[in-house]
């Protein structure tokens, strides 16, 4: 009897646990994925909300075999973002890893990227995330960007 029931609060540790996972992985995908609602809406607001006060951006630039690091202004980016454009800007993502340790998040999407209806090009997102005060924002983001190989 004794056994039985340790094994049952080792059950309901382990389940409560996996429930508290997966919450904060759901908070973690609605934090990211209100950067693309954002985007997708032109509401700059709502793009800067997604970022941590000294959120950096980075892309991974390949040319001609010749790999560099372009390091971006989230300012800049969120002011295009609110600016008034024809088309809209539609990065459609596939959450395809999600690791939390506490407080710290890494998040890894494929996407797509459409401006309007038109295909522009596909890559890879790598996300760092802090939770705070404000909950989950985006402290540092990296991609790649390319035109073939998007399937």
């Amino acid at each position: 009897m004794k056994g039985l029931i340790i094994f049952a609060l080792f059950l309901l540790e382990f389940t409560t646990a996996g429930f508290a996972q997966n919450s904060e992985e759901s908070a973690v995908k609605e934090a990211v994925n209100h950067l693309f609602a954002g985007m997708k809406t032109g509401d700059s607001a709502v793009v800067r909300s997604a970022f941590a006060a000294g959120a950096v951006m980075q892309t991974i630039v390949n040319k001609a075999e010749k790999v560099n690091v372009r390091t971006e202004s989230v300012n800049d980016f969120v002011k295009l973002i609110g600016m008034p454009h024809k088309e809209i800007y539609d990065e459609r993502i596939v959450f395809t890893k999600i690791l939390i340790d506490g407080p710290l998040a890494a998040v890894w999407t494929d996407y797509k990227f459409y401006v309007g209806e038109k295909f522009s090009h596909c890559g890879v997102n790598s996300f760092q995330l802090v939770k705070g005060d404000k909950g989950w924002q985006i402290v540092y983001i990296i991609d790649t960007r390319r035109k073939d190989g998007c399937n």
